[in-house]
This record gives structure tokens, C-alpha cells and sequence, in this order.
């Protein structure tokens, strides 16, 4: 294996990335190249006095061969220092871990300045690590990989990447740290939505006059004695069985999120629209916002609060039974066309305009899925009809269909024998209402909509009514894609911070779904993150001469179509521009039993050149703190006890001299 280097021109600037190659013989004699692992930029494109230099022990000639870092068409100069005897025969590349993907979360993560939001609220105080990045950790894994916070101590902080990412070790991920950190951030729920409404403001120039609102539940596993809201009621989750919490959320059209409230379990939807409507007004002031709700959540009182008020403005639906109420007013008037296959009517009253549409598209999806329904129906009821089981036997399977047919279920006529009679076919009958299903297929498609908003275009007032989709994919990204469900937490404030974690990582979702449409139309956030995921981390290890090991982290080159969708996004991975942590400076049963069999105590680590630097970076006018680990027990030949020094060396970092430390364990115990 050899270095190689590759030079690129950006910015008027010479920069020179390097990797490490493997040279194979084919069949036909030809030797070919095979990249093993890029390295990224190792060296400062400025021509600096000083050079990093590595010396390679060639085992067969049993001497020492200087190598330099940097290209051939570079003299190695006279003056170069901290040189280190390591053995490039031997490298191994050891823990190989998912990196993109964690990666675009933290990237997320600092577009929306939650980094800076959290640190100013979370003060540090006496712990080894920051409350944000504890913070971050868990919405990077609710985000990528939805788990409890056990498993992301036990497993998913050792099988990712951000111990590199975030600048730390284990210490971040210990059990206790991640419950605590749950206990710190429900106080900022306010403020935090007030932060984000004005970066997606800021960001994507988003409007926010419109606002979808709705309800959904999620379930306890446990009995959750110790959670006051936790109450049976009605579950749209379909675990009836289960205690519940119901969940108000308030989002854009556009899906970002300005609001939500946990509830009792048991809270009917009708009692929770005046709570929120103040809410929204305490938060971003008094403005013209109009309000999207299905039918079922305000009542008459509050849309005749709505009407008298100034600024809140409505658009709900209703039952059809008003369309049959209002049957012969619909009659007489004629339908405008105002989309391709949409078509409405208009009827002004009390104060209020109804609109009638009617949409060929979801008339025949309405007919489709009745029809499907009822063909299983009667196939079923087919079965039951030949085989002719016992009477109590073919209660039961009927209860079990009318069940699965739900609404379908009215328009078969069913005739059962008494309970004195046999089950034949002659006693048990059944046969479809066509006349009433004739009917129901001639109103499918209709939805009546009722507004305060008299003078609005009723085109965009069913474009805005059908964006009440949103909000339902809202809440199926919630439960599926981020695992809001079902909660474990026994108790109310970490079950709510809970909830708060997973909004956080829709906040970041949702981000990129925005920046997918603009950029990437077609893609998903779910399938990009797969895909990026594919980007690697492994840890370059290299044994010294002195028997210790150097270990860099680095991540593998990104393929050409994770490069396409680096490009499209404007996105740019950074460079392994090698800064250092230290791992825990005593050798404990906890961190000998979660670090990794290959990670050194203190390993090379990439950080994100930001406010984080801390006391690691020379800008702060001191070499990096913390102690190296060295085995207990050993003793020098004088029976001393041997106390390891951090080797530092100079390696160019954003064009300037960089005081970094190279850690290493020994490889004897």
C-alpha cells in the first residue's frame, strides 16, 4: 500500500487530498490500483517551513525509510520535527461505522442554530459534557435509528459515528446522563418553537397565515401509575386497551411545526380549539391566520367566537348530513369549474359561505374502496354459507366481518336464522342493498365546507382544505419513521420530554423534506439518509515501532451517486483535518467494558470546527487537557511507575499552525 496524492484548484487555491492505494496484479500481468480508503486534506496548501513527516520501518531491510506526507513534487525539508516510526505494513482498519448519516443530522442540527439555542439554555456547570450535545445525541438517534435511550447506550452510540462528530467520548452516552438530559429541556418548549418559526422564517421565507390543526394519541406500554395524563379513551392507534396521551399539534402547510400540547388521554377533541387558538396568539403575536380542522374537533360556539373576532379566520368541514339538509338550496344552483376535475357550488349563510365540491379523482377512490370492502364482505359471507357452521360459531364470524367492513357492512342484508332454527342455506341469507348503495356512490366525492371567509376564490379554498393531508403525514412520520410510539417512561415530565425529542427530529426531518423539494424534487428524507448512510467511518490504525498504535479516523470516499445528491443538496462532507479528544482518563469497569476492542483510549477524532473547539484548539492559547490512559500495573525495569506523554506534532489545520496531540496506547500489558 503507498499514499497518493490528488490535487484540486478551488477558489483560486491549490488544495491536495490524499488516499491510500493498494496495487494488484491481474491474470494478464498488468498491475492496477485499488483505492482502500481516502484520507481527505492532511496537508495546508500554503507553502509553510514546516512539514509532518512519518518514518516507516521496512521489516525485511530492517531499517528505517523516511515518507513524506505530501506529494513526491515536494522536498522533504531538513527541519522537520515530531517525526513518528510506524509501520505502514501492518495497518489495519478496524470499526467500521455509518458516518454520512449522522453526519447530515448534526448538519441539520447547526442549519437550524439549535446548537446556539441549547448551549444558552443548558448551562454545563460541573458536568465532563454539555447538556446540548447530550441533547443532540438523542435527536440524531430518534432521527436515524429510533430506539429508547438504553439502547442507544447499550448499542447505537458504539455503532455510529458520533463520538467523532460531536467532539466526545462514551461519557455522553452513559445511561443516567441521557435520562438526566431529559429532565432539563421541557421548560424551553416555548421558546424553542419561537426559535425555529423564525429560522424556517429566515431559511425558506415561509409563511405562516395558514395553519393546519389536529389531534392524534399515542399509547403506554406498563401501566404508567406514576403519569397523571395517562387515561384510557378513544385510541386512533387502534390499542384501545392501552393508556394514552393525545397529542395537539399546530403545522404550515408546508408540515413545520409551531405548536403542540400533550393531554389526557381521555381529552375530546371539541374542548382543546380555544386553548390553542390563545396560544398561538400569546406566542407570535395577533395576526390574520385562517385555521384548517376536520369537522369534528370545533363546535358552533367557537366558530361563533371565530366569526366576531377580527383576525381568526376558518375553513372545516361538515357532515353530510348538512348536505342533505341544505339539498334543495344545491339543487338550483349551477357548478363552476375551478379545476380540471373539480367542481363546486356556493351558498352563502348566518354570516358564513358553504361550498359544495365535488372531486372526480376521490369519487372514484371512495367507490374503489367501498367495492373492495364489500367483495371480501361477501366472499366471506359465501364461505359461511356453504359450510354452514353452528349458529353461535356463525355469529361470531359475522361480528368478526362487520367488524373488518366497517362501513360496507350497511349495505348487505343479512337475514340470520332464530335460535331455535338450524343454520342452512335456506335460513341464513343475505343479498346487497343496491338502492342505498346506488346512492351512497352518487354523493361520494362531495364534501361540504363551511368558512368566514366570504370573499375568498373557492379554487383556493379547496387547495387549502386538501392540505389537511399534511398534518396526517405528520403524524404518520411521528409514529412510523421517528417511533414516538408506544412510551416507556413511567413518569409524566420524561414522558413529555420524550415527545419533545421526537419533534425535535420531525423538526429536522421535515428541514430536509423542504430542502429535498427545492433542490432534489423526488427524493425522500428517509431514503436519503439511507443512502448517505452508506458513507463509512473506519479507524486507520498503525502500529509504532515502539510498540504502541496510531489511530486516525477517517471516512470513505462517497460513490458517485452520494456525491450527485451531496451536490444537488449544496452539501460538502468536511475534511478529516485531524483534531483530538481524550477518552476517559481512568481506567474504569464501565469504559473498559463499552469501548470498542479496537478503539484506543484516545483516539484522533474529527470536530466540527465551531464553538465546541473548547480548550482542544490552540486559538484558546493552551495545549489540549485531559490525561492519556495507561494500564495499571505497569512498572518500569527500576520498578517505577510509568506515565504515558502525549507526543504533539504541527499538521496544518484551515491555513494555520494547529497544536494537536497524537495519542497512543501501549500494545504490552
Amino acid at each position: 500500500m503507498f499514499l497518493r496524492s490528488h490535487k484540486r484548484i478551488k477558489d483560486g487555491k491549490e488544495h491536495r487530498y490524499f488516499s491510500i492505494e493498494e496495487s494488484r496484479r491481474l491474470r494478464s500481468g498488468r498491475v492496477v490500483q485499488r483505492r482502500v480508503l481516502y484520507l481527505g486534506e492532511i496537508n495546508d496548501s500554503q507553502q509553510a517551513a514546516w512539514r509532518k513527516t512519518l518514518e516507516v520501518f521496512d521489516e525485511q531491510q530492517q531499517q528505517y525509510t523516511t515518507l513524506s506526507l505530501f506529494p513526491e513534487d515536494r522536498p522533504i525539508p531538513t527541519a522537520a520535527v515530531d517525526s513518528l516510526q510506524v509501520k505502514l505494513s501492518e495497518m489495519k482498519l478496524r470499526r467500521a461505522r455509518p458516518y454520512g448519516d449522522c453526519w447530515l443530522a448534526c448538519e441539520l442540527w447547526r442549519q437550524l442554530e439549535l446548537d446556539r439555542f441549547w448551549e444558552e439554555r443548558l448551562p454545563r456547570g460541573r458536568e465532563p459534557v454539555s447538556w446540548a450535545l447530550v441533547l443532540e445525541l438523542l435527536v440524531a438517534n430518534r432521527l436515524i435509528d429510533p430506539g429508547s435511550e438504553f439502547r442507544l447506550h447499550r448499542q447505537w452510540f458504539d455503532q455510529s459515528a458520533m463520538d467523532v462528530l460531536l467532539g466526545v467520548d462514551f461519557t455522553i452516552a452513559e445511561k443516567d446522563r441521557l435520562y438526566r438530559c431529559l429532565d432539563r429541556i421541557l421548560e424551553h418548549k416555548q421558546d424553542l418553537f419561537v426559535h425555529l418559526q423564525q429560522r424556517w422564517k429566515n431559511l425558506f421565507d415561509t409563511q405562516f397565515d395558514v395553519l393546519l390543526y389536529d389531534l392524534t394519541s399515542t399509547y403506554w406500554e406498563g401501566e404508567a401509575e406514576q403519569n397523571p395524563k395517562a387515561k384510557r379513551g378513544y385510541s386512533r392507534d387502534g390499542r384501545p386497551d392501552c393508556k394514552q396521551v393525545v397529542v395537539a399539534l399546530v403545522i404550515t402547510p408546508e408540515g413545520f411545526p409551531l405548536a403542540y400540547e400533550v393531554m389526557d388521554g381521555n381529552t375530546s377533541d371539541k374542548t382543546t380549539l380555544r386553548g390553542f387558538l390563545s396560544k398561538i396568539e400569546n406566542l407570535y403575536g395577533q395576526a390574520r391566520r385562517v385555521w384548517l380542522m376536520d369537522r369534528g374537533i370545533p363546535t358552533e360556539a367557537i366558530l361563533a367566537e371565530m366569526r366576531q373576532a377580527e383576525q381568526r379566520f376558518y375553513l372545516v368541514g361538515t357532515s353530510k348530513a348538512r348536505v342533505t339538509k341544505y339539498e334543495k338550496h344545491w339543487l338550483e344552483l349551477p357548478w363552476h369549474k375551478v379545476r380540471d376535475s373539480v367542481q363546486v357550488k356556493l351558498f352563502s349563510r348566518d354570516g358564513e359561505l358553504y361550498v359544495l365540491a365535488k372531486s372526480e379523482g376521490r369519487q372514484q377512490k371512495e367507490i374503489a374502496i367501498r367495492r373492495k370492502k364489500l367483495a371480501r364482505l361477501l366472499r366471506k359471507l359465501r364461505t359461511m354459507r356453504r359450510s354452514c357452521p353452528k349458529r353461535d360459531q356463525l355469529l361470531m364470524r359475522v361480528g368478526a366481518a362487520k367488524t373488518e367492513a366497517g362501513r360496507a357492512f350497511g349495505f348487505v342484508k343479512i337475514n340470520l336464522p332464530k335460535a331455535s332454527q338450524p343454520v342452512t342455506r335456506e335460513s341464513f341469507t343475505f343479498q346487497v342493498d343496491k338502492a342505498r348503495l346506488k346512492e351512497a356512490e352518487f354523493r361520494d366525492g362531495h364534501y361540504l365546507l363551511r368558512t368566514n371567509l366570504v370573499a375568498e376564490d373557492p379554487a383556493v379554498l379547496w387547495d387549502r382544505y386538501v392540505q389537511l393531508t399534511q398534518i396526517e403525514a405528520a403524524f404518520q412520520c411521528l409514529k412510523s419513521e421517528l417511533g414516538i410510539r408506544p412510551i416507556h417512561h413511567q413518569l409524566e415530565h420524561r414522558a413529555d420530554a420524550h415527545i419533545l425529542v421526537a419533534c425535535l427530529a420531525y423538526c429536522l426531518m421535515v428541514t430536509l423534506r423542504h430542502r429535498l423539494r427545492m433542490q432534489a424534487p423526488g427524493l425522500t428524507p428517509r431514503a436519503v439518509l439511507e443512502k448517505l448512510a452508506g458513507i463509512q467511518m473506519l479507524d486507520v490504525s498503525f502500529p509504532t515501532a515502539d510498540g504502541r498504535r496510531l489511530t486516525m479516523p477517517r471516512y470513505t470516499e462517497a460513490d458517485p451517486e452520494q456525491a450527485l445528491l451531496l451536490h444537488h443538496l449544496n452539501l460538502i462532507l468536511p475534511q478529516m483535518h485531524a483534531s483530538f479528544h481524550h477518552r476517559s482518563p481512568s481506567w474504569t469497569r464501565s469504559s473498559a467494558r463499552r469501548q470498542s476492542p479496537s478503539a484506543t483510549p484516545c483516539g484522533i477524532a474529527n470536530r466540527r470546527h465551531s464553538s465546541r473547539q473548547g480548550s482542544m484548539s490552540r486559538a484558546n492559547g493552551h495545549r489540549p487537557s485531559g490525561n492519556l490512559l495507561w494500564p495499571a500495573g505497569t512498572r518500569s525495569s527500576s520498578g517505577r511507575n510509568l506515565r504515558q506523554r502525549p507526543i504533539y506534532a504541527r499538521l496544518p489545520v484551515h491555513n494555520r499552525e494547529s497544536q494537536l496531540c497524537l495519542s497512543y496506547t501501549s500494545t504490552s500489558m
